[in-house]
Parts: C-alpha cells; sequence; structure tokens
C-alpha cells in the first residue's frame, strides 16, 4: 500500500470521525440491516407474508403475492393495509410472519464488538416486533448491546417512514435527534431522520436480492442519505 493510498485511507476516517463525533445515540433498523441483506432471513418473513394472505383470503401464491405489495405501497407495510380494511388484530399476523428459521444466521462478533465500542447509547427502531427483533438480535449475539427495541407495536402500527413514528421513539426514549445517527437499509425511511438532524447511514447489499424490490437496492444519490456502506461492522470500526 502506497503511502498516498495510506493519507487517502486516513483523511477518509478522519472525515467520518468529524461528522459523528457528536453523536451519542445509534439507532439501528434490523431487517437488512443489523444483518446482511444477503442472509436468507427477510425472503422467509416475505414468503411467510404472501402465505398468510393467501391462507386468509384463500387465494393463490400470486394473487396473494400482488395483494401483498400492493398494501405495503399503499400503507408501507401489509399488515397495516389488513388493519385499516377488514380491522384484523395484528397479533396473530406478526406471530405467523415472523415465524422464521434463524439456525442459519452465523453470530456475528465482529458486529457486536463494533457497537459495543461506540459511545453511548444503542437503540433498534424497526417495523417488525419486538420478539423477531430479540430473536434474530438474540442470534446475531448483539442484543445485550441494545438499550431497547421500538417495534410497529410501540407505534402504534404506524410504520417508518411515517414522522409520526420517528417523533414517538424520539419522545419515549427522550432523545436529541442532532445527537443521534440512524442506519437503515431503506433509503426513503432516511428522509426524516434527516429532516430531523440525525446523522443517516444507508445500508446496501452486496448483491442483488431477487426477494426485494428493485428500487430497495439501488445506490442511493439522495442529499438526505450522508453515508452508504456495504459493510455495516467495517463502517462503525472506523468512527471508533
Amino acid at each position: 500500500m502506497t503511502q498516498k493510498t495510506n493519507a487517502h485511507i486516513h483523511n477518509q476516517r478522519e472525515t467520518l470521525r468529524r461528522a459523528f463525533a457528536d453523536v451519542s445515540v445509534w439507532i439501528f433498523d434490523l431487517d437488512n440491516t443489523l444483518y446482511p441483506p444477503e442472509s436468507a432471513l427477510w425472503p422467509q418473513v416475505d414468503q411467510r407474508i404472501t402465505l398468510f394472505l393467501g391462507n386468509m383470503f384463500g387465494i393463490d401464491g400470486l394473487s396473494a403475492r400482488a395483494l401483498q405489495k400492493y398494501y405495503y405501497q399503499k400503507y408501507g407495510t401489509t399488515l397495516k393495509g389488513l388493519m385499516e380494511q377488514y380491522g384484523m388484530k395484528p397479533e396473530p399476523f406478526l406471530d405467523f410472519a415472523h415465524d422464521i428459521d434463524v439456525s442459519k444466521l452465523p453470530p456475528d462478533p465482529e458486529l457486536g464488538h463494533a457497537i459495543e465500542a461506540l459511545p453511548g447509547r444503542k437503540l433498534i427502531l424497526t417495523n417488525g416486533s419486538e420478539a423477531h427483533a430479540r430473536n434474530v438480535a438474540g442470534r446475531l449475539g448483539i442484543l445485550h448491546h441494545f438499550e431497547a427495541v421500538f417495534d410497529i407495536i410501540a407505534a402504534d402500527f404506524t410504520p417508518k417512514p411515517e414522522e409520526v413514528t420517528y417523533l414517538k421513539f424520539l419522545d419515549q426514549y427522550q432523545i436529541d435527534p442532532s445527537r443521534a445517527a440512524m442506519f437503515e437499509d431503506l433509503e426513503k425511511n432516511l428522509l426524516v431522520p434527516h429532516q430531523l438532524g440525525m446523522r443517516t447511514v444507508l445500508i446496501l447489499p452486496k448483491q442483488y436480492d431477487i426477494h426485494r424490490e428493485a428500487e430497495e437496492q439501488a445506490d442511493s444519490t439522495a442529499e438526505y442519505v450522508h453515508f452508504k456502506t456495504k459493510d455495516l461492522a467495517a463502517f462503525l470500526r472506523e468512527l471508533i
């Protein structure tokens, strides 16, 4: 490695450290953020939601899939659509959707060390359930690093990116957004954090995932996305 390359890497690290120097609260999404998007977890949840709709309405898989995407686009989550249109109780849906196999997800001690070394508080803010977050983070071996999980139930079933959800989260945990950083895999979920004054980091997949929408995996040029990375643990290590 040349002296010029070393200097460039050093400058990049110093730029990152300055940008996050006053951050005292670290907020992480769960799915496709705390575990790599390439892991076989989210496809399981996605397929379980499709199956739930198929069973609920007695329709085939393709029709259930189309309905699932319609609800997601209109309401932010399939669950929100079912609650709005049919007054469905959320617990059976959440239990069914998150009944997945996490046994093939390996523990991530490197990520755990990086999160532990961050100065200040660490919290999870997810559109999933707390039980799902604890199951996944526990499997990763990182759950004990987090103060709390703010889930879709705590958000009164109003999902990110709705501003009211972020405001409720910030109020509940008495967080100054100007001293917080938000890590997300969905670009649209970083707009409000940026507007509130947070540092924003987009987690990009290392490879294309056929189970996710193309626009949700694309590189971002949005001004409200301050930083991007394909390796969360490596990014966090640069800040320490």
